[in-house]
């Protein structure tokens, strides 16, 4: 058996252990920081281990915790419906993306959580202005994407649809999304660690409920080892999520497999 054969076996059978044994260094990286300065603030990686049962157990941490996956994925699926139909109208309509672009270039450099103030005078500090926040944040990927996803698609393909007397819809519906979904999907990717960042900042400006709440509330009363136990919660919740969507994607679009990863496959 070749070496190469080997790492491909290898990698078959354990896909999930690099990343593992990364965490599990990080860990020790942390207990040893940690145990070896003694910086005020930072508590050791076991004590906030052992915190994890308490927060995943209570039911009220959870339920605020559930809370925010509710509000991402609402506000998720808002700015899809809205993102995606614009990024396509724009990639094959020279006038919607000449009115667009400008206001793209103009929202795109501002932070999305320094609007929150704002949109707090005009909403409240309930859903509706973390909903805003979040739509915002996701909008710009999915949108940039699916326009670049429409623009790629052949013209020839267009050509014979409307020869055949398909519709201007007909044809955005049936050739240019179809055509254009691989690459709406990394939008899509994007979005969701967007959608994860600005919930968790516009829950820690309103400060209602949310995991970003129970983050910033033991911050205030000096609980690190909370603090950094909602970290990792957060953080296990990102990664969870890119799995599923990757699985979610691969099964949609398995025959154009586009490939962003971090790092090439091994060899």
């Amino acid at each position: 058996m070749s070496a190469a054969l080997a790492t491909r076996t290898r990698a078959a059978l354990l896909p999930g252990l690099p990343p593992i044994l990364a965490c599990l260094a990080l860990l020790l990286a942390w207990q040893l920081y940690a145990r070896t300065l003694s910086v005020g603030g930072i508590p050791d990686a076991l004590s906030t281990l052992r915190e994890l049962p308490t927060i995943l157990g209570d039911p009220e941490s959870l339920y605020e915790i559930l809370d925010s996956i509710r509000r991402m994925a609402i506000g998720f699926a808002i700015a899809l419906a809205f993102s995606v139909p614009l990024g396509l109208f724009m990639g094959r309509s020279r006038v919607v993306a000449a009115l667009v672009n400008p206001l793209l270039m103009i929202t795109y450099p501002v932070p999305k959580a320094a609007l929150m103030p704002i949109i707090m005078l005009w909403l409240g500090v309930g859903d509706a202005s973390k909903l805003l926040v979040i739509v915002l944040g996701v909008s710009l990927p999915i949108i940039y994407h699916a326009y670049q996803g429409a623009r790629a698609v052949e013209e020839k393909m267009l050509w014979s649809a409307r020869a055949m007397g398909m519709s201007g819809p007909g044809r955005l519906a049936r050739i240019v999304l179809p055509a254009a979904l691989p690459e709406i999907l990394v939008g899509c990717r994007t979005g969701i660690v967007l959608a994860l960042i600005t919930m968790i900042t516009s829950e820690m400006i309103a400060r209602q409920s949310g995991a970003g709440n129970i983050l910033f509330n033991a911050l205030d009363m000096a609980q690190y080892e909370t603090v950094y136990a909602m970290i990792l919660v957060i953080s296990a919740l990102g990664i969870l999520l890119d799995v599923v969507f990757e699985q979610v994607r691969s099964w949609l679009t398995g025959w154009a497999e586009p490939r962003h990863d971090l790092v090439a496959p091994p060899l």
